[in-house]
């Protein structure tokens, strides 16, 4: 009897260290979605294009090294529809979406970063609150005018189950902001400010 009461002992010491053991901490999955691609040029100036820009500048993000896991609805020059994007998206189920686009405007001096988010949705304040501190962050590290949160009634806004952000990087149609968007060095510091972001997310 007294060796079955040590073997009981022996058996709820084991488990009260198994269980004391720390749990890793979670990790953080978010979509970086490139817009436009393949026969889906976006917006076009001279030769350069928003589908080119913005898959440069996700590919970067990729490549940085974080402790979250990026998801890419496109690394390479593939069309994808809205629904396919955003069907990716609701499979993955991630913590957060951001969506990179370039802007374009008939005033070839408006410039600026732009952020989206949609009021439609029940994830709209913790989008909104994501895009501020994004926000914040781009203002700490471009010099680049900030113009603020919009509400953007947007598919992808709309249609993903997650709390979902559009950048829209610059108007390529300002002279100024297309030189930024082009430049290898500027689209690293674009790729770094949001990599910085997201590692940061809890």
């Amino acid at each position: 009897m007294e060796n079955l009461k040590k073997v009981f002992l022996i058996i709820i010491i084991s488990f009260s260290f198994i269980s004391s053991k720390p749990l890793e901490p979670k990790k953080i999955n978010v979509v970086i979605d490139a817009s436009h691609g393949g026969n889906d040029f976006g917006v076009i100036s001279n030769s350069i294009t928003e589908k080119q820009i913005v898959e440069q500048v996700t590919n970067k993000i990729k490549s940085l090294n974080s402790n979250v896991v990026i998801h890419l609805t496109r690394s390479n020059d593939t069309f994808l529809s809205y629904e396919e994007r955003t069907d990716f998206i609701n499979k993955i189920k991630p913590d957060l979406v951001l969506s990179l686009h370039v802007n374009s405007s008939l005033n070839n001096k408006t410039s600026g970063l732009e952020f989206y988010v949609a009021k439609e949705t029940e994830f709209f304040e913790k989008s909104n609150e994501i895009a501020g501190k994004l926000q914040d962050k781009f203002s700490k590290d471009t010099n680049l005018k900030i113009s603020g949160i919009k509400n953007g009634p947007f598919y992808i806004l709309k249609r993903s189950d997650v709390p979902a952000v559009i950048v829209e990087l610059g108007y390529l149609t300002n002279e100024n902001d297309k030189k930024y968007l082009i430049d290898d060095k500027e689209q690293n510091k674009i790729a770094k400010s949001i990599s910085e972001f997201i590692s940061e997310m809890k």
